[in-house]
């Protein structure tokens, strides 16, 4: 039985779908990783909403969430299938948390397709979104990574896009590839407990800079599929790549080798 890898990314500036840089590199060889995967799917932070469901469309678009970037990045296309019958299979993978299909409203967004653009740029698996339930407690996040984890045994490869530090309020433009000292430190402990211990990745709530490191919770999330996903496998993280950038964005990006 061939398991499918898994990986956490740091995805940060949506350019980064347009640029070569070390932090793409690190998406390029996890990518390189997926073998004989047979589909894709993205826990993206972009896609937080009060309800986990499924993308189970045909043809998901390709959704430019964001708004004053170049003309260039709005005409990316990321035009890989969807994959309806596998929708139906996290369903019932999931249950008994129910899980809602969504059929027409949601895509790739480009916490996914800004990652995915490097790590399968062929387009030529199925990709799905998993959403991020923004209404349900930290545990909850964690036991479903767990859950997801026979979707490996299926072939399904999985990607939790976040960043484990995100604060746009306090970006350094003039620190370029460096963190401030309280990302950096938040940074660490969740690397820490990463590599040692996944479960108990709830303890970086109780970290000194957690408000800092997390104002919003929605980049932070992806972070927790990943941890549950690890704790099912019994531990085996790597770290892709490492580092902060522009003072309060970490990129540092993970994985879980199948």
């Amino acid at each position: 039985m061939t398991i499918a890898p898994a990986a956490f990314l740091g995805h940060g500036n949506p350019m980064n779908a347009l640029e070569t840089n070390r932090w793409t590199a690190a998406w390029a060889e996890f990518g390189a990783s997926l073998g004989d995967a047979t589909a894709i799917l993205s826990i993206s932070a972009h896609w937080y909403v009060n309800i986990t469901a499924v993308t189970a469309m045909a043809k998901p678009r390709t959704i430019h969430d964001f708004y004053g970037f170049p003309d260039e990045l709005f005409a990316v296309d990321y035009p890989a299938p969807g994959d309806p019958e596998l929708a139906r299979r996290i369903v019932d993978t999931l249950a008994p948390i129910h899980v809602g299909l969504d059929e027409d409203s949601w895509g790739l967004d480009h916490g996914t397709w800004s990652v995915l653009t490097h790590v399968r740029p062929q387009a030529d698996l199925p990709v799905l979104q998993l959403s991020v339930h923004a209404s349900l407690p930290f545990e909850q996040h964690l036991e479903i990574g767990r859950a997801l984890a026979p979707l490996r045994e299926q072939g399904v490869a999985i990607v939790a896009s976040g960043n484990v530090v995100h604060n746009l309020a306090r970006i350094e433009w003039g620190n370029p590839g460096r963190g401030a000292d309280w990302a950096e430190d938040f940074d660490t402990s969740a690397r820490t407990l990463l590599l040692s211990d996944p479960a108990s990745i709830s303890g970086l709530l109780d970290h000194p800079a957690y408000d800092l490191a997390v104002p919003t919770p929605d980049h932070f999330l992806p972070l927790a599929y990943f941890a549950g996903l690890a704790d099912a496998a019994g531990g085996g993280v790597t770290t892709l790549i490492e580092g902060c950038d522009l003072g309060s964005l970490s990129m540092t990006s993970y994985g879980l080798p199948g």
